[in-house]
């Protein structure tokens, strides 16, 4: 049997963490909002359904729950400075935009604005708010995306927690093993 130590339960996101972090650009009543998030997952593949936890204490939960709208930017290896400075200071105070010298380009089909050095934009309407007054839990479907040509897998971040994020490791392809059609 392979050795293993207590662990405490409070840092298992440092094993858990659904995915890479995001930026989460919004607007509402002219302001607009960034801040890093970490707590989302994939719930449907069609339509394209993805869950948020967006804490009430944020200043994005408002503005979020209030126009139903947003944008999930994708940063990569080269924002992680402005991606942790930006989870580190209040929307109510800053304009983010502006002091991470951000650029907010419009997005298609919501009125957030997308962040134009992130890899991705994926623009989201509030699809279910069934789960947010008790959990914070936001259902957002993307209703369209853009995507960087290349590289085709972009070094996304993924937070552990105390500071540390990790970056994608080695891609390994096991494409052969899946034989089962979708």
């Amino acid at each position: 049997m392979t050795k293993k130590y207590a662990f405490p339960v409070e840092q298992i996101r440092r094993y858990l963490e659904p995915g890479p972090v995001v930026l989460l650009s919004s607007l509402h009543r002219k302001e607009s909002n960034i801040m890093t998030l970490g707590w989302h997952t994939i719930l449907e593949f069609s339509p394209s359904l993805v869950g948020c936890m967006i804490s009430a204490g944020n200043h994005s939960f408002s503005m979020i729950r209030e126009s139903g709208e947003c944008v999930i930017n994708l940063p990569t290896r080269e924002l992680a400075d402005t991606v942790a400075r930006i989870g580190n200071c209040s929307g109510n105070e800053t304009d983010k935009f502006a002091e991470f010298s951000l650029t907010p380009v419009k997005s298609k089909k919501v009125a957030a604005p997308a962040i134009d050095e992130c890899y991705a934009h994926f623009e989201c309407r509030l699809h279910d708010d069934v789960l947010v007054e008790s959990y914070n839990f936001f259902i957002f479907e993307v209703v369209y995306a853009r995507v960087q040509h290349e590289p085709l897998w972009p070094e996304t971040l993924h937070y552990t927690g105390d500071g540390l994020f990790r970056t994608d490791g080695e891609f390994i392809d096991r494409h052969p093993l899946f034989t089962k059609v979708s």
